[in-house]
């Protein structure tokens, strides 16, 4: 009897979250409710200001101080009080290869937590459609290029990254579980290499890009001989500026329903070395690129297939060139920074000019 008893409850979950999931098929109206995790990093500001744009007027967004998304009872508190008709996941613990391998235990704690978390508090409360965003870099690290959807997990990690790409992996896979078993509309994207306005320029734990770009600033400002840079410059990379994935993403939030896995990238790539120079040439620094052979050039070529992306109608819109220039731009913008204090006339700075 408790059987029977466990199955027809089962069942009966199963059917309202399908009706659900026919329910979501349709586009988010602009009325909808929808919760924006990570709305004040690189990714979700991005998706917050594209929303906006698009007239959608029904955003709910938490800071960290308050709602702690690695707390399970207060992501399931937060849930039952605001009811979320959908939800895009931007939130993870991220950071370069040097963030990386001094705190492998942090990432994939909180990368655990935030997925688990959210994709099961959306679970029980009846969102009608979520979007989780995995990595390029939790493919194998000798994988085939360019790297199709298939070729996750058919070969070792990038040990450098391990421990964040096993928690992005799982929340990979619970979406697709919760999916099977549960009738849920869970979708997946994985993004290449990111860069653009409100990025983390931090050296210590921030990305290629935001960290050339910081390094050659500073070294304009300081008018330093040279600069130094991480690994040989030969690995390849793609690169797709935020405002792009954004686009994207709300994109499929209105497009796709699948529950296997869909890159998102530019389909075009540059080595480490090529970018610095881009990046050198864009901002007029004169002195020398310096290439510590010492230090790990991470994963040796990264880009994504993208013909399954293709075959949904998008495609990128902003060159790799157009991308820097912004992103540059907006750094020597931010008031806090050495490059932001000169752009704002603090006394004693020269004027930097690109």
């Amino acid at each position: 009897m408790k059987k029977i008893l466990l199955s027809l409850i089962w069942l009966g979950n199963f059917q309202a979250h399908q009706k659900i999931k026919e329910e979501s098929k349709n586009m988010m109206q602009k009325s909808s409710k929808i919760y924006l995790a990570g709305h004040n990093g690189l990714v979700g500001s991005a998706v917050k200001r594209k929303l906006v744009s698009l007239g959608y007027e029904n955003i709910v967004t938490r800071s960290f101080s308050d709602l702690d998304l690695k707390d399970q009872n207060a992501v399931n508190n937060f849930f039952k009080e605001q009811r979320p008709e959908y939800v895009i996941i931007c939130a993870a613990k991220v950071g370069g290869i040097w963030a990386n391998m001094q705190y492998p235990a942090q990432f994939i704690y909180d990368n655990l937590m935030i997925a688990s978390n959210l994709i099961h508090a959306s679970y029980l409360y009846g969102v009608k459609k979520l979007l989780f965003l995995g990595s390029s870099c939790i493919y194998p690290r000798l994988c085939p290029q360019p790297m199709k959807e298939e070729y996750l997990l058919s070969d070792y990690l990038e040990s450098s990254n391990q421990p964040y790409a096993i928690a992005k992996i799982a929340g990979l896979e619970l979406c697709k579980s919760y999916n099977r078993q549960y009738g849920t509309n869970f979708i997946s994207c994985m993004p290449t290499n990111l860069y653009g306005p409100n990025d983390n320029f931090n050296l210590e734990n921030s990305h290629v890009i935001p960290a050339l770009i910081a390094k050659i600033c500073d070294g304009k400002l300081k008018n330093l001989p040279s600069v130094e840079i991480w690994g040989t410059g030969n690995a390849l990379r793609e690169f797709l500026f935020v405002d792009d994935l954004a686009d994207a993403i709300i994109y499929l939030m209105n497009n796709y329903d699948e529950s296997e896995i869909i890159n998102v990238g530019s389909g075009h790539e540059v080595s480490i070395k090529d970018l610095a120079l881009k990046i050198k040439e864009i901002v007029g620094y004169s002195g020398e690129l310096k290439f510590d052979l010492t230090k790990p050039d991470g994963t040796p070529r990264k880009l994504l297939d993208l013909e399954k992306l293709n075959k949904t109608g998008w495609k990128a819109k902003t060159t790799l060139e157009e991308g820097l220039k912004i992103t540059i731009d907006w750094y020597l913008n931010i008031p806090h920074t050495t490059a932001g204090r000169r752009c704002l006339g603090d006394p004693g700075l020269n004027d930097l000019k690109f």
